[in-house]
């Protein structure tokens, strides 16, 4: 690899690295091809990326930034996991993952400024997701109207229980 490739996949993982969400370092040393192959697609399904770079290339896109830290997980053969969307997203998917693959390890992490260790993706991966944290909020927006509809309801519906209950007694008397 010449002087010129090195310079650009530098900063194509300088862009990909200020994009995205979230970054899962793992160590893929003994998978399969049909394994890292499904991992893939798993990934994408969750507009996920995963991407193998040369450490020294990786360590040089960090230099000088907050994810420089990070530079102490790239020991070893390592597959960046970038997280478009959802910051939980790629931490999950690892963890799953290398619950059933003992040869797939989840070195470490970075997660909105912070370098994370292995603990620390996997308490990531616990964080709600996108679509989760937009049902929590359309729920927080609807409840107010909700629970004005219940309680403009309920004078009616009180009134008719009364009424009925009334019927019945006079149908017991009479």
């Amino acid at each position: 690899m010449n002087r010129d490739e090195k310079a650009q996949q530098i900063a194509e993982l300088k862009e990909k690295l200020q994009k995205s969400a979230a970054i899962v370092l793992a160590d893929y040393r003994g998978l399969t091809v049909p394994a890292v192959t499904a991992l893939r697609e798993e990934f994408r399904k969750q507009q996920c990326e995963y991407k193998i770079y040369k450490n020294t290339l990786v360590k040089l896109a960090i230099k000088g930034t907050p994810m420089e830290k990070m530079g102490k997980y790239l020991e070893g053969p390592t597959a960046l996991i970038y997280s478009w969307d959802s910051p939980s997203a790629a931490a999950k998917i690892a963890r799953e993952f290398a619950k059933g693959n003992e040869k797939f390890k989840v070195k470490g992490g970075y997660l909105e400024g912070n370098v994370l260790d292995e603990k620390g993706v996997s308490a990531s991966a616990d964080m709600p997701g996108k679509d989760e944290l937009r049902a929590t909020l359309l729920a927080t927006f609807v409840a107010p109207a909700t629970n004005l509809v219940r309680t403009l309801n309920a004078g009616a519906q009180n009134f008719a229980f009364v009424v009925d209950a009334r019927k019945r007694q006079l149908e017991a008397q009479g």
